[in-house]
């Protein structure tokens, strides 16, 4: 049993950060309405393995590069549909099938050449949580305290923009600014969950545990406590299910996910917060 644990110790260790991290931004998310942005970021990532494959680096390092492709992706999203010739579902749509091209492009031509180890395309699209090893492992907290140490620091002035656009930017909030943080936090976000359930699904992280708190309750600091308890909740029942049953364990921490927010309404009849 012991052996056991040490084994996937790594992996369980870099899921909780990873859920904690993207249960803390899905408020947001949801609040903002960035789903689509989301779903256009983690497919983007995509093409950053593409250009990581290309040069030559191993997946352990894949990060320095993904990481920056999809930052730089989110706020090109940002720029281009603040733009009023371009709507900003067109921007996203035209980033997710530009950055996924591109990314299959070059990952079959890494493969043709004879790259060290060329991500599966099962891996990439579903993630491989139960490979992650110590580094890794480190690397999700490292960006897991990072994103809350940011998120302390811009509490209030980001708050505001979440929950009242137009009014701060009356009192002269940074709104640009907020977006830009909010963007820059979600594309790491992105990165990091693409490892544990894949670039398909890396987006769920980001929105369901923030829409079942929402439902469950109107009230700010309650909604961002719960969508830290039902992230981790779905996280322990689908590396569950995934241990028990002997299935993938990005599918099945995605469908917990599901299940819980799918739940929440009747939660919320119970509670009183319908």
């Amino acid at each position: 049993m012991s052996l056991y644990f040490e084994h996937f110790a790594p992996a369980i260790i870099a899921a909780i950060a990873i859920s904690a991290l993207c249960s803390l931004l899905s408020v947001i998310v949801i609040a903002k309405r960035l789903a689509f942005i989301g779903q256009g970021v983690s497919h983007a990532a995509l093409g950053g393995v593409g250009v990581a494959a290309i040069v030559g680096l191993a997946p352990q390092q894949h990060f320095l590069v993904v990481a920056p492709f999809c930052i730089l992706t989110a706020i090109a999203i940002a720029w281009l549909s603040d733009r009023e010739r371009f709507s900003a579902d067109a921007v996203i749509g035209a980033a997710l099938v530009g950055t996924m091209a591109l990314g299959a492009l070059l990952i079959s031509i890494a493969a043709r050449h004879g790259a060290r180890r060329v991500p599966g395309w099962e891996e990439l699209m579903f993630g491989s949580v139960l490979s992650v090893g110590p580094a890794e492992a480190t690397l999700s907290w490292i960006v897991f305290v990072a994103i809350l140490g940011a998120l302390i620091v811009v509490r209030r002035p980001l708050l505001f923009w979440t929950f009242d656009e137009q009014g701060a930017e009356a009192f002269g909030s940074p709104t640009t600014g907020m977006r830009m943080i909010t963007l820059i936090m979600l594309g790491l976000a992105i990165v990091i969950a693409m490892r544990l359930v894949g670039v398909v699904l890396a987006t769920g992280l980001l929105v369901l545990p923030g829409a079942a708190a929402l439902k469950l309750t109107t009230r700010l600091g309650a909604s961002i406590v719960l969508s830290l308890v039902l992230g981790q909740l779905g996280l322990a029942l689908g590396l569950w299910a995934s241990f028990s049953l002997d299935l993938p364990p990005g599918a099945c921490i995605a469908l917990a996910l599901l299940a819980l927010f799918a739940l929440s309404p009747f939660g919320a009849r119970l509670t009183g917060a319908a």
